[in-house]
């Protein structure tokens, strides 16, 4: 059966506001993204704790842990983002989720400055000052502007992390974010192909391939299938405002009917960003979320797709 879940930092970044709105909802799982405006991978342990605590005694689960893995320059040091997905590893075990959402990068910011070491394993090997952590990239190459031109430093560096997070028993969910090396549908199936790897897979977000020029049904959803793992729920008008799930042009009715079709088994996470979306998170407040939620129950309900 689907399960509903939300990012319900969405809601408040109260905790106690956000399981509220979440139980009003019947909304029984959650994409840890944040709270009290906290990202979830700053978060100490004794608050980790405590929201595992507050979720358990309401009868929540954490469905993935919405991290901003991948959501930097691709030329960042990445011994130092590393520790952060580590973190978001640790996590994911703490929170009983085998999910991970991650992204593949911005393009470069400062590929002059760059400390040009490359993990492998529990030590690094040093690829020369000035150069990124792949020697096929070096600054002389990397076309900002040209996304092939910084692509092989993505796949080194999904590699690596799909590579130890096989290895932690999670599976990293890819999110088309707009702006970052896999934003595209080519781009996204590139990436799926070349890592091919069953610890990495697809994040499908209707709203942000609109925004990036991209049709998310039929077209994104046929090139993506293989992949698809997990639905996040918003939509966008085609000049990329972002609105509920019905109301743009990603073709919500008949994509549910399709992926009901197709035995769709998974998660639809609501992300709604009806007050404004920032870079690391969205807001909605309690009000609107619920709108957006009752947009997709509704949706749900008229085809009689049965969820929890």
């Amino acid at each position: 059966m689907i399960r509903l879940s939300a990012f319900a930092d969405e809601i408040s970044p109260d905790l106690p506001e956000q399981i509220a709105t979440l139980k009003r909802e019947n909304i029984a799982h959650i994409d840890l993204r944040g709270a009290w405006n906290t990202n979830v991978l700053d978060l100490s342990d004794e608050q980790a704790i405590s929201i595992k605590e507050s979720l358990e005694g309401h009868g929540i689960k954490v469905a993935a842990i919405g991290s901003p893995i991948g959501k930097v320059p691709v030329d960042s040091p990445f011994d130092e983002h590393l520790e952060r997905f580590e973190r978001a590893i640790k996590l994911a075990h703490l929170f009983g989720t085998s999910l991970v959402r991650i992204f593949s990068f911005y393009a470069p910011a400062g590929l002059s400055v760059l400390a040009g070491e490359r993990p492998v394993g529990a030590g690094v090997v040093r690829c020369g000052a000035g150069t990124l952590g792949s020697p096929s990239l070096t600054p002389q190459d990397a076309d900002p502007a040209d996304p092939d031109s910084w692509r092989d430093e993505v796949v080194w560096r999904l590699r690596e992390m799909i590579k130890r997070a096989r290895a932690a028993g999670i599976t990293l969910i890819h999110e088309n974010e707009r702006g970052i090396y896999g934003d595209t549908i080519a781009r996204c199936v590139d990436l799926l192909q070349e890592c091919n790897d069953t610890h990495f897979q697809a994040v499908f977000d209707p709203a942000n391939f609109i925004q990036c020029g991209q049709t998310p049904y039929p077209d994104a959803y046929e090139a993506l299938r293989p992949w698809l793992h997990y639905m996040h729920v918003k939509d966008a008008l085609p000049d990329g405002r972002v609105v509920a799930a019905g109301e743009g042009a990603a073709h919500w009715p008949e994509l549910l009917q399709r992926l009901r079709q197709d035995s769709y088994d998974g998660f639809f996470s609501l992300e709604p960003h009806l007050v404004f979306a920032g870079t690391y998170q969205g807001f909605s407040g309690p009000e609107l979320f619920r709108y957006a939620s009752q947009a997709l129950q509704q949706m749900l309900q008229n085809i009689g797709w049965e969820y929890a």
